[in-house]
């Protein structure tokens, strides 16, 4: 993987996210060991360049690196620790997931396969780490030298990504992402709830709705909801207000007031006391340190 590390550090120039010539397609880059903090994790497939990151969620730990790829079904409030430094510097790529790109792949796949995924044990869950077999790492390498080119990007760009989720469903997990296109598993179901919650999170959001909406039961709903995302519905929801009332104080240099009220907390005190013990620090201290 040293020269798919080389070529990511090319489209890196900044430290955390940079933005490549795909939509939805990101390098991320870290020059410095970052202790576990919370964060909000996107749908999507990360492949390490170098370096190793460390998700927890729940009570697993799940590590990938240039060997393993990491793959979100749905979005995942999670705990994480990055290994990097100056001299070696961590670098992945994000690569967002594209349920209908996703599900155009499952139509032209052959039906031994399609068996073979609807056959699979795999228990249902928003991640997973898989091996990256040397196809993948090929179609990454080439995705790279694409992503130096804004022209190559616009013509060859979109092809390399539906391969590299082509490559995915070939993988040993790759049944999970197969439960995600099928609109009525509860994979996909549970998504489509996750989609409302983070678009709606500002405003009360009753769980017997979300069950309604997903078809099941409340406690079918909620039973499920905890597999998928190890989280009850209303302690996924909190986390999701506070990662992005976060990103409003740090990020936007937003008062703290405010920020609560844009993430639906009607109290000041109660948002502070509940950002503290999430991330260790005060609402006020990620303010200063803006």
């Amino acid at each position: 993987m040293d020269n798919i590390g080389k070529l990511m550090e090319l489209l890196a120039p900044e430290e955390a996210v940079n933005q490549t010539n795909l939509p939805n397609v990101y390098i991320y880059k870290s020059s410095t060991h970052i202790e576990q903090i919370p964060l909000l994790y996107q749908q999507g497939i990360i492949i390490v360049g170098q370096g190793k990151k460390r998700v927890h969620l729940s009570d697993c730990a799940y590590e990938y690196n240039p060997d393993n790829y990491l793959v979100v079904n749905v979005p995942l409030p999670a705990e994480c620790e990055t290994f990097g430094s100056k001299e070696e510097p961590f670098l992945c790529i994000f690569v967002g997931i594209d349920t209908t790109v996703l599900r155009k792949i499952i139509s032209e796949l052959d039906d031994e396969l399609i068996k073979t995924l609807q056959n699979s044990k795999v228990q249902t869950k928003g991640l997973f780490i898989d091996k990256a077999a040397p196809e993948l790492k090929e179609n990454v390498a080439r995705l790279l030298k694409v992503l130096q080119s804004p022209i190559e990007s616009k013509i060859l760009g979109e092809g390399l990504v539906k391969e590299l989720l082509y490559r995915v469903m070939c993988g040993e997990s790759a049944s999970l992402l197969y439960e995600l296109a099928n609109k009525d598993t509860h994979l996909s179901k549970i998504s489509d709830a996750l989609e409302e919650i983070h678009e709606n999170y500002q405003n009360p959001v009753e769980v017997a709705d979300l069950a309604e909406m997903a078809n099941m039961s409340t406690s079918a709903f909620h039973r499920t909801f905890k597999k998928v995302t190890s989280y009850s519905p209303i302690q996924y929801i909190k986390k999701v207000r506070l990662n992005n009332a976060k990103n409003y104080i740090a990020d936007h240099k937003m008062r703290v007031n405010e920020a609560a009220r844009q993430v639906g907390y009607e109290s000041v005190s109660q948002f502070s006391r509940e950002f503290k013990n999430y991330f260790g620090k005060s609402p006020k201290e990620f303010l200063t340190m803006a």
